[in-house]
């Protein structure tokens, strides 16, 4: 690889993406993390609250962003069979790795007293990186105030939940907590009514939502939610989908959810 960083682009990468931050303790370590990809990148790029380690790239990748990196920010420029073996095996890097610090840790009452229209989304021990991206993608495009996970169930900061996010890891506040059912409880105390989606509901999401602040409870991939979290919700309500299909995957009725949350009268 062909270290340069005297060559930059002409163009000024703009606005910012806000994280909400704090501290929980939830025990993750400040490994650094790789990400890849342009969007991913890009909004990487753009947070103020990520510390920047090193962005190795190929010249078309750099020229794909939307904007100029700040000022003295160093390249690393190579090519793409050398980005290839940075990040995992077949990784769509699209001429783009940045290695940076995790985000910090974020208090759960943080996200729980702004717009009480933006649904909070909840995920019991959903662990496929793939959809837990997928659900933040859709969480930013329908305004989610926050994700709630479980530390230990649910998959680490990584590039790819950011490259399945699109983006979206740098602007959906991302809280982790020890004991999900307890988090569950501050939830209500807070003012939100929990709706558990399950295909076992006697209700649907339309005829279970509420007027004010709602939290969408989605269980694991398989197993659906554990009973000590169907407990903890006030309500369990389906998705209307054909009998022809037994479910949905759980990425596929978080957005679902969320549209429905964001299109309430």
């Amino acid at each position: 690889m062909a270290r340069n960083g005297d060559e930059r682009p002409s163009r000024a990468l703009r606005g910012r993406a806000g994280r909400m931050q704090g501290g929980r303790g939830s025990g993750r370590t400040g490994a650094p993390v790789r990400l890849w990809g342009r969007h991913a990148v890009e909004a990487a790029l753009l947070n103020p609250a990520r510390n920047h380690r090193k962005l190795w790239a190929t010249r078309e990748g750099i020229a794909s962003l939307d904007g100029e990196l700040p000022e003295n920010f160093t390249i690393d420029y190579a090519q793409p069979a050398d980005l290839g073996r940075l990040v995992a095996r077949d990784a769509p890097h699209q001429g783009l790795v940045l290695e940076c610090d995790p985000l910090e840790d974020v208090y759960l009452e943080d996200v729980l007293h702004g717009d009480a229209m933006r649904p909070l989304v909840v995920l019991d021990q959903v662990t496929d990186p793939h959809n837990v991206g997928a659900i933040l993608r859709s969480a930013a495009a329908f305004g989610a105030c926050a994700l709630l996970t479980q530390d230990r169930h649910a998959p680490p900061e990584s590039g790819v939940v950011a490259k399945s996010a699109s983006g979206a890891l740098e602007l959906v506040p991302w809280v982790r907590v020890v004991n999900l059912a307890r988090a569950l409880e501050d939830v209500a105390e807070a003012g939100y009514w929990r709706i558990g989606l399950t295909g076992a509901g006697t209700t649907t999401l339309a005829e279970a939502l509420p007027a004010g602040p709602v939290a969408l409870v989605l269980g694991a991939e398989g197993d659906g939610m554990r009973h000590n979290i169907q407990q903890h919700c006030d309500a369990l309500a389906r998705l209307p989908i054909s009998e022809a299909m037994e479910s949905l995957n759980v990425s596929n009725a978080a957005a679902i959810a969320l549209y429905a949350a964001a299109t309430r009268v």
